[in-house]
């Protein structure tokens, strides 16, 4: 008879779901942002005073592409895959300096800041502890 709060899974397993269904969430965000930018040609405006300057319709298609590869990152996650952590670490890194690029793009700033807070939380659950993981998904 287990005494845990936790049921016998280790406390860890929490931050490894919270970081692949964010992962998720923050797939989501991203795909709909660049199908915006794709689509609606004027909702981004590319101005002189920004750092980046780019085609944002081709930016859009980018991000739409990003979003997917988040997503399904997050669902190997999910799964427990071995090589799924430090890949995911790697493409939220990505991400994060992605969505930096679109911070003065769009008169609403709020989602950017929100999807680059995301991006913080998603970095910290998943270079906290790991150990047990695999067995727990297993």
């Amino acid at each position: 008879m287990s005494t845990s709060t936790y049921g016998g899974a280790r406390p860890m397993v929490g931050w490894i779901v919270f970081a692949a269904t964010m992962l998720m969430v923050v797939g989501t965000l991203d795909f709909i942002e660049g199908l915006v930018a794709a689509i609606r040609k004027h909702y981004y405006v590319a101005t002189p005073e920004q750092i980046i300057v780019f085609n944002t319709q081709t930016w859009g298609w980018l991000t739409l592409l990003w979003g997917i590869v988040l997503f399904l990152a997050g669902l190997s996650l999910w799964r427990g895959a071995s090589w799924s952590r430090w890949f995911a670490v790697v493409i939220v890194c990505i991400n994060l300096f992605g969505q930096l690029a679109w911070l003065g793009s769009s008169p609403y700033t709020i989602w950017t800041l929100t999807v680059v807070a995301i991006d913080i939380m998603i970095i910290y659950a998943l270079l906290v502890r790991w150990e047990g993981y695999g067995e727990m998904a297993a």
